[in-house]
């Protein structure tokens, strides 16, 4: 079980710091390790069978490597003594530190939203720079994006990542503590990186993307439920009814089983359309939009979108902290 002020002190560092720029990244590690995987393997025959058996790998090695170590700090302890000095406690101090320093690693939530803070800012300099900016947080070609299209797709990668890097991270933290969690950002990097639809990866990420499915699930409709309860405070009922039919009923409009509830919870909010056609790795794919309102979306907007990001995410904390606590 994870200690409550690992988990607290690892969300304040994140709340404050964002991901550290100049320390070792554990997710570096994980895509040098991929990568290495992929340059190899990603040829001949049997490409499919061959993806599979590296992803299953490298998410059981991250879990049961974090496992063995967590057992191994929590053997060395502080031990605490009254005064007559018979033991009364021990505290398996680097047992605590390890938590704390990876949730802080594993939780991507103010490093996106300071990423997207700059995308509308450098959209109001120039659009040229709004696209090199966004450029930094999507996998689409960028290039010939209209103004309204870089701050949609700042904000669709905002309600994505919400979930990717926040809400589903810290669902694996309380199911399987930390080992999950590491676990789970290993999953997270594989589909990343290689879960694609292009001529290269269909066959050798099909299992990464399907992977990334079955652990996404559960904590993508939980972040939709989140931004809901949020996003409409202080609504009527009969507004926040009107929510969740709006996402229900847009959320399966997403190529994908998971990101659509997070980004149609955004955009019920706002009362905006995300999704359309893009362009990935020179290869077009149509996707379906998600809510009808074509209306131009401004910084208030991107704003508000960060506000409810935020409230979902310490909703979250909260129940967390209850669950560790009782």
């Amino acid at each position: 079980m994870t200690n409550p002020l690992s988990l607290l002190i690892g969300w304040l560092l994140d709340l404050h710091f964002g991901d550290p720029q100049r320390l070792p990244h554990p997710i570096v590690w994980f895509g040098r390790m991929i990568s290495w995987c992929e340059q190899r393997l990603n040829r001949g025959s049997h490409r499919k069978l061959k993806g599979a058996v590296i992803a299953v790998t490298l998410i059981l090695f991250v879990f049961s490597f974090t496992w063995m170590l967590r057992r191994l700090l929590g053997v060395i302890a502080l031990f605490v003594y009254d005064g007559t000095h018979e033991q009364v406690y021990q505290i398996p101090v680097l047992l605590y530190i390890f938590d704390t320093i990876a949730i802080f690693y594993c939780l991507a939530a103010t490093t996106l939203i300071r990423e997207v803070h700059a995308v509308f800012a450098a959209l109001d300099r120039s659009l040229d720079e709004g696209r090199a900016q966004v450029s930094r947080i999507v996998g689409r070609d960028t290039s010939e994006l209209s103004a309204q299209e870089v701050r949609t797709a700042a904000l669709e990668t905002l309600a994505e990542n919400l979930s990717d890097g926040v809400i589903a991270p810290l669902f694996w933290l309380a199911l399987l503590g930390t080992p999950g969690m590491l676990a789970f950002k290993m999953v997270s990097t594989l589909d990343s990186m290689i879960g694609y639809r292009t001529a290269r990866y269909k066959d050798f990420g099909c299992w990464a993307a399907r992977i990334d499915d079955i652990a996404n699930y559960l904590p993508a409709r939980l972040t939709a439920i989140l931004m809901i309860a949020t996003g409409a405070w202080g609504v009527h009922n009969k507004q926040k009814r009107s929510l969740l039919r709006f996402v229900i009923k847009y959320a399966p409009c997403h190529t994908s089983p998971n990101s659509g509830w997070p980004e149609a919870a955004l955009a019920g909010i706002l009362d905006c359309r995300f999704g359309g056609p893009h362009n990935y790795f020179g290869q077009r794919f149509e996707k379906t939009y998600i809510g009808d309102n074509d209306r131009p979306l401004t910084t208030d907007d991107m704003k508000r979108a960060v506000r409810v990001n935020r409230m979902a995410e310490l909703m979250m904390i909260v129940i967390l902290l209850l669950v560790f606590f009782l």
